[in-house]
């Protein structure tokens, strides 16, 4: 299965969005928000990740999920997870009853993929507080691609997960979910590695960040993505592969940020303050860079 392929048809189909210099986005991809076990890689950043949402949310962005962000490789059943991360879920739903959420599915929850899934899954949960099936995100659509558009321009950004072409989890993905689900999630919490994953093998993520760039190159066509886990950001003379990192750092979590015509690399992490105080805060570790200058991505 080539990349360029399935790139082509992520492009093909995807919904087009508009932004400008007004539009505020925030991008995470594989938060991979577990069961709060051993295995749950997510629980140890929960608060981080729900702080830096606390503070999209008032500050007016909009969220848009770059895939894997359920476990559901190793969890199927998404009840297990919504108990697990409610608070974050409620959260979640502020965006999305905002307009404010989109949600594309990758390789770990391709479950998103079905949409009687989804509707049985996403649009509804128990309110233990309450007592009784409250909405959560009704009507859900959950793509496997979008397209951002610069209306100053005309210059478009593929949006997806990053793991199409990647033969172990896309087309071979069966075999992978279930040698993790019955074999590697019990011995990753002590250290080792899952050998299909490109987040744990380095020429897996160079090949696919190689694959990616030719396809940017030949198209005119920015991508931002996830999956490798590598946090990474072009310069504007420079092919304009955007990596939004992961939420599950040992240390924090890395995200893209669109903000006044200017895209930027970000994270958040718990630094200690002069006095010896603890705080969650934001850093921009590249950029910003003005969208406009890319000159790798067509213009109309």
């Amino acid at each position: 299965m080539k990349t360029n392929h399935r790139l082509d048809e992520c492009y093909k189909k995807a919904r087009v969005i508009e932004f400008d210099k007004n539009s505020r986005y925030i991008f995470f991809a594989d938060v991979h928000r577990g069961d709060n076990s051993m295995s749950d890689e997510f629980a140890h950043n929960q608060n981080v990740y729900y702080h830096a949402l606390e503070n999209y949310l008032e500050e007016g962005y909009t969220y848009i999920e770059l895939g894997d962000g359920d476990e559901l490789w190793e969890h199927p059943k998404f009840e297990i997870i919504m108990s697990a991360h409610s608070d974050v879920f409620l959260l979640l739903k502020k965006f999305y009853d905002d307009k404010r959420f989109i949600c594309i599915y990758g390789n770990h929850n391709n479950y998103l993929r079905n949409r009687t899934w989804v509707q049985k899954n996403l649009y509804h949960f128990h309110d233990d507080f309450l007592d009784k099936e409250s909405c959560l995100f009704t009507d859900m659509i959950t793509p496997e691609s979008l397209v951002l558009k610069y209306k100053d321009t005309g210059q478009e950004i593929l949006l997806v997960h990053g793991h199409q072409g990647d033969l172990f989890n896309d087309k071979l993905w069966l075999p992978s979910m279930l040698s993790l689900r019955f074999f590697w999630r019990f011995l990753h919490a002590f250290g080792f590695r899952n050998p299909v994953s490109p987040a744990k093998s380095r020429i897996r993520r160079h090949k696919i960040e190689v694959n990616f760039s030719k396809w940017i190159s030949e198209k005119g066509v920015g991508v931002i993505c996830g999956h490798t886990h590598r946090p990474k950001i072009s310069k504007p003379q420079e092919i304009p592969y955007f990596n939004s990192g992961c939420c599950i750092h040992p240390r924090g979590i890395n995200g893209i940020e669109i903000v006044n015509g200017e895209i930027m690399l970000i994270d958040w992490r718990i630094r200690p303050e002069e006095n010896g105080n603890l705080k969650i805060s934001k850093r921009v570790i590249r950029g910003p860079f003005s969208i406009d200058q890319f000159k790798y991505i067509k213009k109309d």
